[in-house]
């Protein structure tokens, strides 16, 4: 088959042009390389899909991409995985960034894909569109009032998707990611920073009072749904996709100090705003139709991230 990754260069879209490829799969990558973090950590990440002679990689920002209806040609699906990632960063002056690449670049992108007769399209959402509820776990069902503005933008491309499946006949799934960690993780996101100042010998800073939880969803596993989702999603269809446990900041940083056997010194910060206060996915949805089952526990994961820090 012939897929198209939208944020290739990226944690989770460099995983998934990997897999795609080991798989015998054709792969057309777009990347706007938008300098929320260094260029290099991208060039890094798909370093081993560049090397493939079914992996064409395009530098390109997809709300400005003119070229982008004849990208999409010829394409069994695309996997819409670009977006202006980080709850903090999107408050003030830099929400603008948010809505060209969240809104403007889903909307242009599924134009196109209409256009280009694409079938199929798999839009990477997240747990941050549930906002603070009072009900746990987290269900597809449940009203959606997010609490940061990155919230909002990836619940407003997600109605966009919806919209043009049925509107336009486009084959459309979302699937709402639960913090997403493992080796290549962004070096803004929480796991990054912990075992990055673990492996300096730097305090830790943690916002709040650790209370806060979380459902960590491993990066392979997650790669797992992704495939699946392409050939099993039900159209139109919003699939959770979580690692299955509630666990507090506190006892990540206890499973830190266990599996590097180094010291964890706590810096303690107030808590941000937009924030969750806990997340925990039901995920019957996604193990009914896609077959998802997580399979790899917190201190696994994270002992495969603390390696790849250490590399």
């Amino acid at each position: 088959m012939r897929f198209v990754v939208t944020g290739a260069g990226g944690f989770i879209g460099s995983h998934l042009c990997d897999r795609l490829l080991e798989a015998g799969h054709d792969v057309v990558g777009i990347d706007g390389y938008v300098p929320f973090y260094a260029r290099e950590i991208k060039e890094r990440n798909i370093a081993k899909a560049v090397t493939s002679k079914r992996f064409l990689l395009h530098e390109t920002l997809i709300e400005k991409a003119d070229e982008l209806e004849s990208l999409l040609k010829g394409a069994d699906a695309i996997y819409h995985l670009a977006a202006q990632a980080g709850v903090r960063a999107s408050w003030g002056d830099d929400f603008a960034g948010y809505v060209a690449h969240n809104i403007l670049g889903t909307q242009r992108l599924l134009e196109a894909a209409v256009n280009a007769k694409v079938p199929r399209l798999v839009y990477a959402s997240s747990s941050s569109v549930y906002g603070d509820v009072n009900e746990l776990p987290l269900r597809e069902s449940m009203a959606l009032a997010p609490v940061s503005p990155y919230g909002v933008t990836k619940l407003a491309a997600e109605h966009l998707v919806h919209l043009y499946g049925k509107a336009d006949g486009l084959s459309v799934t979302s699937l709402r990611f639960f913090t997403v960690f493992g080796p290549r993780q962004r070096p803004d996101m929480a796991f990054h920073r912990f075992l990055k100042a673990v492996r300096d010998g730097q305090p830790i800073t943690l916002y709040g009072d650790g209370e806060q939880t979380r459902d960590f969803t491993f990066i392979a596993d997650l790669v797992d749904v992704l495939q699946c989702s392409v050939v099993q999603g039900r159209p139109g269809l919003v699939y959770n996709v979580g690692g299955g446990q509630r666990i507090s900041v506190l006892k990540v940083l206890e499973t830190i100090a266990t599996i590097t056997g180094r010291e964890v010194r706590i810096d303690r910060q107030a808590g941000q705003k937009g924030d969750m206060r806990d997340t925990l996915a039901d995920t019957a949805l996604a193990a009914r139709d896609l077959g998802f089952v997580p399979k790899t526990p917190l201190a696994t994961g994270l002992k495969a991230e603390w390696e790849w820090i250490c590399s």
